[in-house]
């Protein structure tokens, strides 16, 4: 009321067209920047910025090809292109001949069949017994499934040893065998994990509704649950195959017989350890051998390729699958 009782005195805030006058035209232009504006990583680049970013990603590309350019042209030269020293980067006289020579000698190629059959069947073992185990892991209402969740997950903390796991292979008369290579890491917790996330991810009202329709447990598995994971499985399964592939380590300590070494082995024993490739390679007694370097880039190159001609066609799945498996826990 007015100090007269004549009635209320009128108030700005009853009126927002007299706010906005009193406010003056800097509210207006204020509440137009706020509309108008983004957050800085939302800001289209400038050329400036642009242009560095694409310097850098090319200065990488070129850091990341090189050695492979480097070992293909290699592995590829002459005698008389090694010979005359210099930077290799395209050989002038090309030639198959350290590839003939290793390929013939026997040794590269029995460990190359031996690293494919060791990444197929461990790969495969490796798959069935993750995906079972994780299935179980995922299902409400299974007995004891937090205690060996729990037991599973105790791993990724404390890792055995070599010597432990030396020994434990050796009591199970495993050495010089390939099951050594293959049974002491069956199941991957990481890989697990991913796998039980996924399948808890699930829409579960698709399960019961086969359960209701008088599906058992494997047949939910087979029918449903694998053909909706495709994504996740491909990624796992390149997990394990380039863990079996890139295996050297249990390999040296595990295998002692030469003939059943796998090739990332023989890798290992040619070419890092400078061991001599006379016995590895038929050379033809006409020509002149070919340089020590060239076969040694040969065998890089063959221990190479096949793991590159699989990647690329699994590598679309890779974000889907690993972060759709990491969505639920």
């Amino acid at each position: 009321m007015t100090a007269t009782g004549l009635g209320p005195t009128p108030d700005a805030s009853d009126n927002p067209l007299d706010v906005a006058a009193l406010a003056g035209p800097r509210a207006g232009e204020r509440r137009r920047w706020a509309a108008t504006s983004r957050p800085a990583w939302e800001e289209r680049p400038s050329r400036v910025a642009t242009a560095l970013k694409g310097l850098l990603l090319a200065v990488l590309a070129v850091v990341m090809v090189f050695p492979f350019i480097y070992v293909i042209a290699v592995s590829f030269s002459s005698y008389q292109d090694v010979v005359r020293g210099g930077l290799i980067l395209w050989p002038q006289n090309p030639t198959l001949e350290a590839y003939q020579a290793v390929l013939k000698g026997g040794i590269v190629t029995r460990a190359l069949l031996v690293s494919v059959g060791l990444t197929l069947g461990g790969t495969l073992l490796d798959m069935t017994m993750t995906v079972t185990l994780a299935y179980g892991l995922s299902r409400p209402g299974v007995p004891g499934r937090r205690f060996v969740l729990a037991l599973v997950l105790l791993t990724l903390l404390f890792a055995p040893g070599i010597i432990p796991n030396y020994l434990l292979v050796k009591e199970l008369g495993l050495l010089d065998t390939y099951a050594a290579l293959i049974l002491p890491g069956l199941i991957n917790a990481f890989n697990l994990v991913i796998l039980r996330n996924f399948f808890m991810s699930l829409p579960q009202e698709i399960l019961e509704s086969a359960r209701l329709d008088g599906a058992s447990d494997w047949r939910i598995l087979w029918n449903i649950t694998l053909p909706l994971s495709k994504a996740v499985l491909a990624v796992v399964a390149l997990f394990y195959g380039v863990a079996h592939w890139n295996e050297f380590f249990a390999a040296t300590l595990y295998l002692n017989d030469a003939q059943k070494w796998p090739i990332q082995l023989v890798l290992r024993q040619y070419v890092l350890q400078g061991g001599s490739l006379a016995d590895a390679a038929v050379i033809d007694p006409n020509q002149p051998p070919p340089p020590a370097q060239t076969l040694q880039m040969a065998v890089v190159v063959i221990a190479t390729i096949p793991i590159l001609i699989v990647y690329p066609f699994l590598q679309k799945y890779f974000t889907r699958g690993v972060l759709s498996g990491a969505i639920k826990g």
